[in-house]
C-alpha cells in the first residue's frame, strides 16, 4: 500500500479541543432577544378528519404570538425527505393538514414568548375529529377495502393510493424458475425486522431568525442543509435566495436528520412574525413524530446445488412506510440493491411492496435497508447451509462476490430510477472472513455443545454496503490561501460528530503538503460554503472527499507557478514539500507564507485558490464479515453476547481511529436494536413507550468485548483508496445474533427484537430440555 504523510494517521480532531472544553457550538448555544418558543398540538387519533378547529381562546392568551393551522399556511404538497431533487420520494406531506394520519400527526403549532405560554394556549385550542378507521396492518393495508390513508388529489408521485401503496419495484433476470427446479435443496423463509428509533442525544432542534437584510437564517441541527433550504423556500413559496441555513455542531442523526421537520413551522413563525424563533422536539417528541426505521417483512427463497453453490434467488420485500411516504421507495430498493449482489447468481429477482399505515413514519435510518435486507438474506444462508451440511462460513466463501464481479442488480435498482452496471473493483472479504474466523475461534467454537442452563453459540455473516449514489450524489469544495501558509477549506459537506470535517483536512493537508493544522475547516453554510447533498448514504468521504482532492490538486498547481516564478525556474523542475517549493536541480525553494505574499501584494496580484466538484459515476462497496459468540440462558430467555468481531474493508481508512469509531458505534448501535428496542403500541397505534425508561438502549455496561479489524485495500474510484465505513456495520448483529442462537440452541429466530419472552416462547416451542 501507498505510504502517505497525513491519510491514513490519527491526527488530532479538527474540532477536537472544541469539543472536549464545551465550546463547540450546537443550535441551542445562542439566545436570541424576543425569541419566540414553537410547540405543537398533535392528533390523537390514529386516523381523522378534522371538522372543527377552534384558536379563538389560545390566541387571547398574552404572550402568544401566532398560531398556525391548516386554515393559514400554504397547502403545498411537499416530502420531507432530505434526498437530491426531483425526490423519489412522493409528494404526500403538507405543513397542516385538515386530514391526520397517525397519532401524532400535526394538528396546530404554537408560538409565544416562552414554553409555558405556548403550552397553555395548546390547551385551549378546540378541536372536533371525525374519527375514520386505521389501517394498523402492514399486511392488510393494500388489501381491498383496506381505508384509504392518502385520497387527496393534489399528492403526486404515489404509486397506487387506492391500494395504499406509496412505491412498488420489481426486476427479474435469468431462467429463476427453471433454476429452482434445478437446485438441490431451497429454502423458503420470511423475516420480520421491527420498528426502531435513532435516539440521538440531541432532539432535533431548530432556531430561526431575520437577518440585516430581511432573509430568514435556519439554524438548525441537520444532516442535509441544502436540501433543508430548497424544501422550506418550496414550503414557504419564497425562493431560495431568501433562505441561509446553518449548520452547526451536531449531537448526532443516525439518519433521523435527513429530514425536514422543524424547519418549515420554524420559518413560516419568523417569516410571519419577524421575530426569532425557537422549536425542539421533546424526547418523547423524538420517539413519537420523528422518524423510524422502516419495520419490513422479507420473503427469502434461494435454491442450490448440492456442491453449495447458489444457482437461484428470490427476495420480497413488504415495507411499512408508516403515514407518509418519506424515503419509502429508496430505503426499499436498498434492501435488495445492497443485499442481493454480494451472492451474484444470473437467476434472480426482487419485487419491493411499501404501504402506508397509520402508524409512525419511517425513515432514513443508518444502513437504509440493508439492515433489514441483510437480516433477511445472512439468516436464510445459513438455513440453507445447515440444510446442505456445509459449514456456514465455507458456505459463504464459496458464493460471495470477488474482485472484478458484477451483478444485475446493481443497473437494476438506483435511487428511484434505473441503476448503473459496476465491477467491483476492490475486495478485501476474503481476508475480513479469514482474519475474523481466526479472532472468533470459529472452528473451535463451532463444536460447543452446551447441555446445561446456559448455552453457548457463534455465528456469523457477511455485508457489502455502498459509497454515495452514482449519477444522483454531488458534492464541492473551495481552497484559498493565507499569507501565512495556511489555507481555509469551505466545505457544504456535513459533519455530524463522525469526524467528517477531520477526514476532509486530511484529504487537502495531503495533497498540499501541510499540517492538519494548516488547514482551517468552515463547513455546511449554504451562504458560504459550496453545495453538497448533505451526510447521507455513505457518500461524504468518498464523494465529497474527492472534490476536496480535486480542489487541493487545482490549488498545489497555482502554488507550483508562482513558486516557479520567485525561483525563476519551470513547473516541470518543481515539487512541493512540507509547506515549501522546491527546485529539483539545485535544492532552492521558497515557503508557501513567501508565496502567498507574493502572489497578494508583489507582481501580477491575484488570490491562490479554486473550486472543484465531483460526482459519483459508481458506488463501491465495502465488505464486512462479522462474528458473534453469544450465551443463552435458557431458564431466562436472555441473550448476553460476550464477544464481537468485525473485519471491515473500507479501502484506505483516511483517519484510522474515527474508522474504527464508526464501526464500534454502529455494531452497538445495532446489538441493541436487535436485542432490546421496540416501540410498543396501543391498540389505537398510540406509542406506549415513549421514553427511555421504557425503550431500553444499551449503555457501556452492555457492551461486549469487542475486535475491530480494518482491512486495507484501495478503491480507485476514491480519494487515497478510501470508500465507505459508516453505514456498514449496522448490518451485523441481528443476523449474527441469530445465527449464533441458532448454534447455541438449534432454534431459529426469524424476528426482531430477540427479547428473553420471544426466546422463551421459541424454547417451549421447540421441546428443547
Amino acid at each position: 500500500m501507498k505510504k502517505f504523510k497525513t491519510v491514513s494517521k490519527n491526527v488530532i480532531k479538527v474540532d477536537g479541543y472544541s469539543q472536549v472544553t464545551g465550546q463547540a457550538q450546537y443550535v441551542d448555544d445562542i439566545d436570541l432577544r424576543d425569541m419566540l418558543h414553537i410547540k405543537l398540538l398533535t392528533s390523537p387519533h390514529p386516523h381523522a378528519l378534522i371538522e372543527e378547529l377552534d384558536t379563538s381562546s389560545a390566541e387571547k392568551v398574552p404572550g402568544v404570538a401566532i398560531i398556525l393551522t391548516y386554515k393559514n399556511v400554504p397547502q403545498v404538497p411537499h416530502t420531507t425527505a432530505g434526498q437530491g431533487y426531483p425526490e423519489p420520494s412522493p409528494y404526500d406531506t403538507y405543513m397542516f393538514s385538515q386530514k391526520v394520519r397517525y397519532v401524532g400527526d400535526r394538528v396546530a403549532a404554537v408560538a409565544a414568548e416562552s414554553e409555558a405560554i405556548a403550552e397553555e394556549a395548546l390547551g385551549l385550542i378546540k378541536v372536533k375529529y371525525k374519527e375514520l378507521e386505521p389501517v394498523l396492518d402492514l399486511e392488510k393495508a393494500m388489501e381491498p377495502g383496506s381505508p384509504l390513508i392518502h385520497d387527496e388529489k393534489e399528492s403526486t408521485g404515489i404509486f397506487d393510493p387506492q391500494r395504499n401503496l406509496p412505491s412498488h419495484t420489481e426486476a427479474e433476470f435469468g431462467e429463476l424458475e427453471k433454476a429452482f427446479k434445478e437446485s438441490d435443496a431451497i429454502i423458503e423463509n420470511s423475516y420480520y425486522y421491527h420498528y426502531a428509533q435513532h435516539v440521538p442525544i440531541e432532539p432535533h432542534i431548530t432556531i430561526c431568525y431575520l437577518d440585516e437584510k430581511n432573509r430568514i437564517v435556519i439554524r438548525t441541527s441537520t444532516q442535509v442543509p441544502f436540501h433543508v433550504r430548497r424544501i422550506v423556500a418550496q414550503c414557504l413559496e419564497i425562493p431560495v435566495s431568501k433562505i441561509r441555513v446553518i449548520k452547526p455542531r451536531v449531537g448526532g442523526a443516525f439518519g433521523v436528520k435527513q429530514e425536514i421537520l422543524l424547519e418549515d413551522i420554524t420559518a413560516m413563525v419568523t417569516y410571519r412574525t419577524g421575530k426569532p424563533a425557537r422549536f425542539n422536539f421533546t424526547r418523547r417528541e423524538e420517539f413519537s413524530i420523528s422518524r423510524t426505521r422502516h419495520p419490513m417483512k422479507i420473503t427469502m427463497k434461494i435454491g442450490a446445488t448440492k456442491d453449495g453453490k447458489i444457482i437461484a434467488d428470490k427476495m420480497y420485500v413488504l415495507s411499512n412506510t408508516g403515514a407518509y411516504g418519506s424515503h419509502a421507495l429508496t430505503v426499499a430498493s436498498n434492501a435488495a440493491s445492497k443485499v442481493l449482489p454480494l451472492y451474484p447468481t444470473e437467476n434472480v429477482k426482487f419485487t419491493t411492496d411499501v404501504v402506508y399505515t397509520n402508524l409512525p413514519v419511517g425513515g432514513a435510518y443508518r444502513g437504509y435497508g440493508g439492515t433489514q435486507g441483510h437480516f433477511a438474506q445472512e439468516c436464510a444462508i445459513d438455513e440453507l447451509a445447515e440444510k446442505l451440511n456445509i459449514d456456514p462460513l465455507e458456505f459463504r466463501i464459496k458464493n460471495h462476490i470477488i474482485k472484478g464481479g458484477t451483478s444485475p442488480i446493481f443497473k437494476a435498482i438506483g435511487e428511484g430510477k434505473e441503476g448503473t452496471e459496476m465491477y467491483i473493483n476492490s475486495c478485501g472479504l476474503p481476508r475480513c472472513i479469514k482474519l475474523g474466523a481466526k479472532e472468533i475461534q470459529w472452528k473451535k467454537m463451532r463444536k460447543i455443545k452446551d447441555k446445561g442452563r446456559y448455552r453457548r453459540g457463534v455465528g456469523c455473516c457477511i455485508l457489502m454496503q455502498g459509497s454515495s449514489i452514482p449519477y444522483v450524489d454531488m458534492g464541492a469544495a473551495f481552497i484559498k490561501m493565507n499569507e501565512d501558509g495556511s489555507f481555509n477549506l469551505q466545505i457544504g459537506a456535513t459533519d455530524l460528530g463522525t469526524g467528517s470535517d477531520t477526514v476532509l483536512a486530511q484529504i487537502a493537508a495531503e495533497v498540499l503538503e501541510v499540517p492538519v493544522e494548516k488547514i482551517i475547516v468552515y463547513s455546511s453554510d449554504t451562504d458560504l460554503t459550496p453545495f453538497d447533498v448533505g451526510a447521507y448514504a455513505s457518500s461524504t468521504t468518498y464523494l465529497s472527499g474527492q472534490a476536496v482532492r480535486k480542489c487541493a490538486e487545482k490549488v498545489r498547481k497555482q502554488i507550483i507557478e508562482v513558486g516557479g516564478k520567485m525561483l525563476s525556474a519551470k513547473t516541470k523542475d518543481l515539487e512541493v514539500d512540507e509547506g515549501y517549493v522546491v527546485h529539483s536541480g539545485s535544492g532552492k525553494k521558497v515557503s508557501y507564507s513567501e508565496i502567498s505574499n507574493y502572489s497578494l501584494y508583489a507582481n501580477e496580484q491575484f488570490q491562490i485558490m479554486d473550486t472543484a466538484s465531483s460526482i459519483s459515476y459508481e458506488s463501491p462497496p465495502p465488505f464486512s464479515a462479522h462474528f458473534g459468540l453469544v450465551e443463552v440462558d435458557t431458564f431466562t430467555g436472555k441473550i448476553k453476547v460476550l464477544k464481537y468481531v468485525a473485519a471491515v474493508d473500507c479501502g484506505t481508512a483516511i483517519h484510522p481511529r474515527l474508522a474504527e469509531g464508526q464501526v464500534e458505534g454502529a455494531v452497538i448501535n445495532a446489538m441493541s436494536s436487535a436485542l432490546t428496542e421496540e416501540y410498543i403500541f396501543s391498540e389505537n397505534g398510540r406509542l406506549l413507550n415513549n421514553n427511555f425508561w421504557d425503550y431500553k438502549i444499551f449503555s457501556a455496561m452492555d457492551v461486549p468485548e469487542f475486535k475491530t479489524i480494518l482491512v486495507p485495500t484501495y478503491e480507485k474510484s476514491g480519494p487515497y483508496g478510501a470508500k465507505s465505513v459508516s453505514e456498514i456495520c449496522t448490518n451485523g448483529p441481528a443476523p449474527v445474533i441469530s445465527n449464533a442462537v441458532a448454534h447455541a440452541l438449534g432454534i431459529r429466530l426469524r424476528s426482531t427484537p430477540f427479547r428473553p419472552d420471544v426466546v422463551l416462547k421459541a424454547i417451549d416451542d421447540s421441546g428443547l430440555k
